[in-house]
This record gives C-alpha cells, sequence and structure tokens, in this order.
C-alpha cells in the first residue's frame, strides 16, 4: 500500500492540477472531434508474425487501400520486397497466417463477425513460391482455419463440423457428421463459453500434426433465447442457446481425432456432466493432453492430464476456493520439456503469481512473490532459464514486462517508461514488440531485445502528439481516498482546461466496477475518454472510481464482492461522490452517473439507492437482474439464484425502483445478444408499476456495442445533450 500511495503521489506531481502545457491552446475538444473525426485514436502496428529463422518478422501494412504483407530485418530494421500483396494476388484479406515452413500463407477475406470473438470468413492458400492461390471449401464461409505444426493441413469448422484439408493434394476429410445449429457443435465454443472463457476455436493441433483435440457441445437441452430481428414486414424471430443462472447449460465432452487412424477419441472427464472443460493444452510428445475442469460453481479447478489414444486420464493439479477460482483469457498453462513440469498461475497466496510443478503435480516452486499480481504469463526460455511475464508491481495502475529466473532469482524490468504496456514476444524469446501508452502519451509500439534494448521504433503517433498541441485540455490526474472501514481507492479526474478552483461545477462520474475490471489506469484512452475530455470542454468535471471488487489489487479486494454483487460497489461510488463533492470546485447538487454494461447497472442502482446524492444516470445495456444474465459469469460470482437467491434479487435496480427520484434515462440495442434487451424492458416494467417517469431509447439490431452507421454518433450526441440538459 505505501508504494501504491508513493506512485500516487508521483502521478500528482507529473500531472498537476493546472496544466498550462495544455490549458494554453485555444482549441476546445468537439463532439465532431471524438466520434467522426476519431481525432485521438492513434495508429497501431497490425499483423506482426515472426519468421522462423529468428532474424526477420512480417507485418501486415495498408498500401493504398490494399493490405501488403512485408518481411523486415530484426537487427536493421530494413523492409524488404512484400511477401504478400494484395494486389497482386487480387485478395482483399483482413488476416494472414504462414505454414510452419514458411512456404504457404492462409489468407482471410470478407470476414464476418458472429458474436465478441467468433466470425467467418473466406480462406485461400497461396504458395508463396509459385504464386498458387486457392480456395478452402470453394470459397464457402468457414471458421477459424488453422494449419497445423507439420507443415501438411489445415483444419477448420463449418457448420458446427470439424474438418481438415490436406495442403498437397486439397483432399478434404469431414471428421465430425452431427453437428447441427442449435444443437451440437464440434471444434467452435457455444455463446458461453466464447464470452465468458474468452475462446472461440475449440479444436488444437498435436505438436505432430497428427491428432486434432477439440471439445463438443450438445446444446439441446440449453434453454433457446429469441431475439426479433426488425426490418421486414415481418420481423424475423433470431434463435440461439443461451443459458441464464441457474439453467442448463451445455453438455460438454473433450475428444481426440487420429488421423492417421481415421478414429475418435473421447478423454475421460469425470462422471459429472454439469461442469465446465474450458482449456486443452499439448504436451510436446502429442499423447499427452492437458484439460482444465471446472465445477458448475466455478471454487474447483483441476488440471488432468489425459492418454490421448486410450482417452485415461488422472486429476494432476486441484485448487479450491471458498468464493472462485479465477480463470481468465490471460490464464497460461505451460508445458516444460524433458520432463520439467509445467508453469500456472493461481491467486492462492492472495496475489496471482507463477508455479511450477512437477508432472505429477507437486509443487517445485513459486517464482514470482509479493503484494503484486501477474496480469500474463507470457513465455518461458527455457535456454537462458528465464520467464517472462506482466505485472503491477511498479503499480496496480500500470503494467510492466518483466524476466525472472527459473528459479526466482535475477529478477529485471524491462519496461521502465511509466504506463501500460502489451507485449508480444518473439517464440525464440530474442526479441519482443512493446506496445505502451500513458494518459499523457499516446501509444507507442517498440521493437526490443530480451534485455529491453530498443532495436527499432514502429509507431510513435508523432503525427497524434502534434495535433494534441493544438487542443486545450487536460490529461487524467490520479488520485486515491479511504471509504469509512479504511480501504483505499483510486480514482481518476479530468478537469476543463481552463479550470478555476474558484468556480462550482457539476460532476459526473463514470463507472464500470465489475469483478476484475480496470478504469483506473495509466493508459492513452479511447472513445469514451475523450468523449469525457468534450464534457470536459463543455464545463464538466469527469471522474471516474475502481471500486472493490476490481482488479489489480488482489485476490481479497476483488473477491470481496462475492455473493453479492452491487452492494459494496454501490457504497464504493457513493463514498466517492461524497469524497469529491467535499471539493470547493465541485457543486454537490449537480453530481450525475453514467455506466455501459455492469456500468449500466451500476448507475440504475446508484440512481435508485443514492437518489440524495445523485441528479442525474445514464445506463446503457445494463442488467437489471442477474437473473437474466448468463450461468458462467453469473454463477462465478453469485452461485446459482436456487442456491443464493437473495444475492440476485437485493441488489437488483428492479427491486430499488421505488427509490428512483431524478433524471434516469435508459439505452438498449434490442439485438443485444449479450445483455439482452429483455433486462431493459423488464427494469421499464417495473418503474411503470412504481410510477417513474424515465427517458428511454432504444436502438434497433444493435447489439451490446450499439454501434454501425450513424449509431455511435447519435448515440454520444443523445447523451451529451442528456447530461447538458440534466445535470
Amino acid at each position: 500500500m505505501l508504494q501504491q500511495l508513493k506512485t500516487l503521489i508521483i502521478f500528482w506531481l507529473l500531472f498537476p492540477v493546472f496544466s498550462p502545457v495544455f490549458a494554453q491552446n485555444t482549441r476546445k475538444i468537439s463532439l465532431e472531434d471524438v466520434i467522426k473525426e476519431s481525432a485521438f485514436r492513434p495508429k497501431t502496428v497490425n499483423g506482426i508474425n515472426w519468421m522462423k529463422d529468428g532474424r526477420y518478422y512480417s507485418a501486415l501494412k495498408n498500401v493504398d487501400g490494399f493490405p501488403v504483407v512485408v518481411r523486415i530485418n530484426l537487427e536493421t530494421g530494413e523492409e524488404s520486397r512484400p511477401l504478400i500483396d494484395g494486389r497482386t494476388v487480387g485478395v482483399d484479406f483482413d488476416s494472414y497466417a504462414f505454414n510452419p515452413d514458411e512456404s504457404m500463407a492462409l489468407l482471410a477475406s470478407e470476414v464476418e463477425p458472429i458474436y465478441r470473438r467468433s466470425s467467418k470468413a473466406v480462406y485461400h492458400l497461396l504458395h508463396l513460391k509459385t504464386g498458387e492461390l486457392r480456395q478452402l471449401q470453394n470459397g464457402e464461409k468457414i471458421m477459424y482455419a488453422t494449419l497445423s505444426p507439420d507443415n501438411s493441413k489445415v483444419a477448420y469448422v463449418k457448420e458446427n463440423n470439424l474438418f481438415y484439408e490436406e495442403l498437397s493434394s486439397g483432399k478434404r476429410v469431414q471428421v465430425t457428421h452431427d453437428g447441427e445449429t442449435n444443437a451440437v457443435r464440434n471444434g467452435a465454443a457455444d455463446w458461453v463459453y466464447e464470452e465468458e472463457f474468452s475462446m472461440a476455436r475449440a479444436f488444437e493441433w498435436s505438436p505432430d500434426g497428427k491428432k486434432l483435440a477439440f471439445i463438443r457441445f450438445d446444446e439441446r437441452e440449453v434453454p433457446e433465447f429469441s431475439m426479433q430481428v426488425w426490418g421486414d414486414l415481418y420481423p424475423e424471430n433470431y434463435l440461439f442457446k443461451y443459458p441464464k443462472a441457474g439453467e442448463k447449460n451445455a453438455d460438454v465432452r473433450v475428444l481426440v481425432h487420429d488421423l492417421e487412424q481415421g478414429r475418435t477419441q473421447p478423454m475421460d472427464t469425470g462422471r459429472e456432466v454439469d461442469q465446465y472443460l474450458p482449456r486443452m493444452y499439448w504436451a510436446s510428445d502429442s499423447q499427452t493432453l492437458a484439460i482444465v475442469r471446472l465445477n458448475r460453481l466455478q471454487n474447483q479447478k483441476d488440471i488432468l492430464f489425459a492418454n490421448s489414444t486410450t482417452g485415461a486420464s488422472k486429476p494432476i493439479l486441484t485448487e479450491t476456493s471458498a468464493t472462485y477460482v479465477d480463470l481468465n483469457y490471460n490464464d497460461h498453462f505451460l508445458f516444460l520439456p524433458e520432463e520439467n513440469g509445467f508453469l500456472t498461475t493461481s491467486e492462492k497466496d492472495g496475489f496471482k503469481h507463477i508455479y511450477q510443478y512437477d508432472l505429477e503435480g507437486n509443487q517445485t516452486r513459486q517464482i514470482t512473490k509479493g503484494d503484486w499480481e501477474v496480469t500474463e504469463l507470457v513465455g518461458v526460455d527455457l535456454d537462458e532459464k528465464k520467464v517472462y511475464y506482466l505485472s503491477t508491481e511498479k503499480s496496480p495502475l500500470e503494467r510492466h514486462f518483466y524476466s525472472i529466473g527459473l528459479k526466482g532469482q535475477g529478477k529485471k524490468l524491462l519496461t521502465p517508461e511509466p504506463g501500460t504496456h502489451a507485449i508480444r514476444m518473439s517464440p525464440d524469446h530474442r526479441f519482443f514488440v512493446d506496445a505502451y501508452s500513458s494518459v499523457s502519451e499516446p501509444l507507442k509500439t517498440r521493437l526490443m531485445d530480451a534485455e529491453g534494448r530498443l532495436l527499432k521504433l514502429l509507431e510513435g503517433n508523432t503525427e497524434l502528439l502534434e495535433r494534441m498541441e493544438t487542443y486545450a485540455y487536460r490529461p487524467k490526474t490520479f488520485f486515491s481516498f479511504s471509504i469509512p472501514n479504511g480501504t483505499e481507492l483510486n480514482g481518476y479526474l479530468i478537469q476543463p482546461a481552463d479550470f478555476d478552483p474558484s468556480k462550482k461545477y457539476p460532476l459526473l462520474l463514470y463507472v464500470y466496477g465489475g469483478p476484475g475490471s480496470q478504469n483506473v489506469v495509466n493508459s492513452w484512452g479511447g472513445m469514451r475518454d475523450w468523449w469525457h475530455q468534450h464534457l470536459a470542454a463543455e464545463g464538466y468535471v469527469v471522474a471516474c472510481v475502481d471500486n472493490r471488487g476490481t482488479g489489480g489489487r488482489g485476490r481479497a479486494f476483488k473477491h470481496s464482492t462475492y455473493g453479492q454483487l452491487g452492494k459494496l460497489e454501490i457504497q464504493d461510488q457513493l463514498a466517492a461522490a461524497a469524497h469529491l463533492a467535499t471539493m470547493p470546485y465541485i457543486d454537490g447538487e449537480r453530481i450525475g452517473i453514467w455506466g455501459w454494461s455492469y456500468g449500466g447497472y451500476m448507475s440504475s442502482l446508484a440512481l435508485m439507492i443514492g437518489h440524495d446524492v445523485f441528479k442525474t444516470a445514464i445506463a446503457v445495456a445494463p442488467v437489471s437482474s442477474w437473473r437474466y444474465y448468463d450461468t458462467i459469469y453469473t454463477e462465478r460470482y453469485l452461485q446459482t439464484p436456487q442456491l443464493n437467491p437473495a444475492g440476485y434479487d437485493n441488489y437488483s435496480p428492479i427491486t430499488h425502483v421505488n427509490k428512483l427520484r431524478g433524471n434516469f434515462l435508459l439505452i438498449h440495442g434490442t439485438g443485444d445478444d449479450n445483455v439482452h434487451f429483455q433486462n431493459s424492458v423488464e427494469l421499464l416494467q417495473a418503474l411503470i408499476s412504481a410510477d417513474k417517469q424515465v427517458d428511454t431509447f432504444y436502438y434497433p439490431n444493435r447489439n451490446h456495442g450499439i454501434y454501425g452507421g450513424n449509431t455511435t454518433w447519435h448515440l454520444y450526441r443523445m447523451m451529451t445533450d442528456y447530461v447538458k440538459n440534466n445535470l
């Protein structure tokens, strides 16, 4: 905690209340700048692939509106002639991948998003030497095309079945035959696994390319959700399987298909059917498959080692919790060769750290330790006996890249620059690409060696920096304060460029607040952050506070909201409003709050429970009752509705509609597959029953992101007007 306070003090010194560097300029940040012009969006470096010889990497560029893949020398930074030129091959591709010997490339075009992480596309195979080009599946759209490690095949999913093709002959083999929409899915995750376990492709090649492990989802008994699609004379119903809290999940099995034998073997994952199997990892021998198993309540995680030939398995490692065992998209399981066991991460000592185990599941050592969290296990270099990872050690508001010896010695910070770093490391661990930013510095993308030395600046966003010098604005400043029980919360403030401490300003709180999330971070903002800057230009102070339950500060802080979502979070947001209202420049009669998704749940609840504090709230795509949300997310934090009904109802906004006093704007997309439009319909029904007048707006056929065409502009202009007219 002392280190955290020191960090926060440093932020205050770096970004003081009065910032003449930015405030001296006269150009106001307009809504058009933020939404229509995307004036504050930094350039990124896309499509980086490390080449097999360790001397080059490839990158995807846009040249005259066409995709071009170039090869770049790691030592000199020199760029070669194009490896793949979309103009020459005649394919306007969105992404690419090489086969292991880099003789072929797989090109994805006409990508069609499905849900958050799923998509289908037209795939082409390009022979790089001959220029020969052919389509997979005769140009029909398929999903998750993935080249095999042995350089000879490509696997993909089509119409819920798993296929593979031989690259040399084009021979196509259908591995499964029972795939059916809203019934059985092979090799592609169902909706709830995709959303909550951050996975879409549900198959993995063995290292020798002779086997395919895949997950089969039997959804036939999962309740079906219906969304109306508007536009035709008679609206159509879109039906998909969505297990709401307490309802039936898909029956899930892991299977391994032996390509040479033409045989598919189920893996033994225990007698319990009502469980989750969200991860698979192959050992280097292509014989052992590690399977992660979670029970329905997610308070026990097992790692099973399965024999890919016989299907026999045994639990190697079990972790239990009185709340839940954390499993997120950055969790890693890494087999170490030569009987060195495996690495994985755990929160068992109170903070997420890296542990080494032998192949019998005995802990060999804890590699990282401290009152900070490992946020990503990036890789292991066995030649150098080093582990690479991202962590919060410098500050919970930042992410930095470190190396450490396999025995926990010789830790080295590789990215000392303040901010939030994201890392992509080369397979041989000799180089990494560092993409980082801070509140005052837009995204920089750098090529570095494994010792943290700069080799080349790939993108510095100097044009954006120069453009920012023409605007009158103040970067976020960070602060912390204590709530009544002594817990410190972190927050940020955005003040008008011409801030005058003798004036009174209305305050708008921005909230998300969900388990493990984090909004208060030292990074360049996205569109919402720059909308907040526009509001500051119009005379508002905008603040955000990460309440209890959010991430980056250890297990106790994150798990404190278990079993009672909404209770502590609302207490903390009310405490934040009260704390900020003591500032002489805040008008305590004009405090508002807004949020999206979980944040919409929070802003709705805050206005109702805190009607004497908040004057106005905007809720976009809110959860109004956790009974309407999915099994995996909701039950992880609340158990099932059958086991914990009070946890579902006591802090539902629907329960508190009678307390509504202020101005309330409720916004939702009717095509939201994630937080269903049902949430707003049921909340509005309760508000009508309570005789409460509110403002509502619904976007036809828009999903959880509420975008497309003129939608984003329309949405933010409406919210801007609502803030101006009601706060």
